[in-house]
C-alpha cells in the first residue's frame, strides 16, 4: 500500500490486532456546509478510504466499519436509496483497487433486504478478493449487534454437525458474523457520540474505546495515530489485575 509510514512500533507488539469504528457524523458534517446530507456520505467514503489505506501500512491485520445498521432503514427514503446507489458506486470505484492492496473484504450483516444488485457486488467482491492477506476489511451492511446474536444462535441450531458437547463461548464465536476473527482491541467513534449503538454487541466486551469530537468526513490518519497511541498508554486487564 505505498510507502510504509513509521507509525508507532508497539501498536502490534501491544497485542493490536483489530481496530472496530463507528464513522458517525456525516449529516451534520453536511448541514454544517448547508449541504444535503448525501454530500456527507460522499466524504466519508474518502475518509474510509484513507483510513483503509493508513491500516494496511501499518499493518493492522483486522478492520471493522459500521457501514449501515438495521436502524438506518429508519432514515428518509431517498437518503437510504442514496445510500444504497453509494454503496455500489464504491464497490466498482475502490473494489479493484482493494484488490491491488491485497485487502481481503467480507460484508457482515442481514443481506435480506439489501437490493439484489447490491448483493451481487458485495458477493463479487467477497470472491476476487478472498485469498488476500494483507488486511481483512470487514464491512458491516445491514447490520445489528442483537441480529447478529439470533442469526449466530440459529445458525447453531440449525448446523448438524455442531459439536456433541454443546455450546460454550469458544463454540459460539464461530458462528458470529466475525467467525474466527479475533474480536476487536478497540473500538473508535467519531462525532461526540459515546454509545454502542448496537454494533458488534458479544466482539466489544473487552474492547478499548476512544471517542473524539471529529466529524467522520474530517476524521484523518492523525487523528487514528492519536487513538492508537491512547491504545499503547492503556492496560488491560480483562477482569484480572492486569
Amino acid at each position: 500500500m505505498g510507502e510504509k509510514r513509521k507509525g508507532n512500533p508497539e501498536y502490534l507488539a501491544y497485542g493490536l490486532n483489530h481496530i472496530a469504528m463507528i464513522m458517525d457524523g456525516n449529516g451534520r458534517w453536511a448541514k454544517r456546509r448547508g449541504l444535503p446530507r448525501l454530500a456527507g456520505h460522499k466524504q466519508g467514503v474518502e475518509t474510509v478510504r484513507s483510513v483503509v489505506e493508513e491500516c494496511g501500512d501499518i499493518g493492522i491485520p483486522f478492520l471493522t466499519l459500521y457501514s449501515f445498521s438495521t436502524e438506518n432503514w429508519q432514515r428518509p427514503v431517498n437518503e437510504v436509496q442514496g445510500l444504497m446507489d453509494l454503496f455500489l458506486e464504491s464497490i466498482d470505484r475502490f473494489g479493484p483497487e482493494l484488490h491491488k492492496k491485497r485487502v481481503r473484504v467480507r460484508f457482515i450483516g442481514r443481506r435480506e433486504g439489501l437490493p439484489e444488485s447490491l448483493i451481487r457486488q458485495m458477493g463479487g467482491l467477497e470472491q476476487l478478493t478472498e485469498k488476500n492477506t494483507d488486511l481483512t476489511l470487514n464491512l458491516a451492511l445491514n447490520y445489528g449487534g442483537r441480529d447478529e446474536l439470533i442469526r449466530s444462535f440459529l445458525r447453531f441450531l440449525n448446523d448438524a454437525s455442531r459439536p456433541a458437547n454443546g455450546l460454550n463461548e469458544a463454540v459460539f464465536r464461530t458462528y458470529l458474523d466475525t467467525g474466527h476473527q479475533p474480536d476487536p482491541d478497540m473500538l473508535i467513534r467519531t462525532a461526540g457520540e459515546k454509545r454502542l449503538s448496537n454494533f458488534l454487541l458479544w466482539q466489544v466486551a473487552y474492547s478499548e474505546l476512544w471517542f473524539t469530537d471529529t466529524l467522520w468526513p474530517d476524521f484523518t490518519v492523525e487523528h487514528l495515530h492519536d487513538a492508537l497511541n491512547d491504545f499503547v498508554s492503556r492496560k488491560r486487564k480483562f477482569g484480572g489485575l492486569g
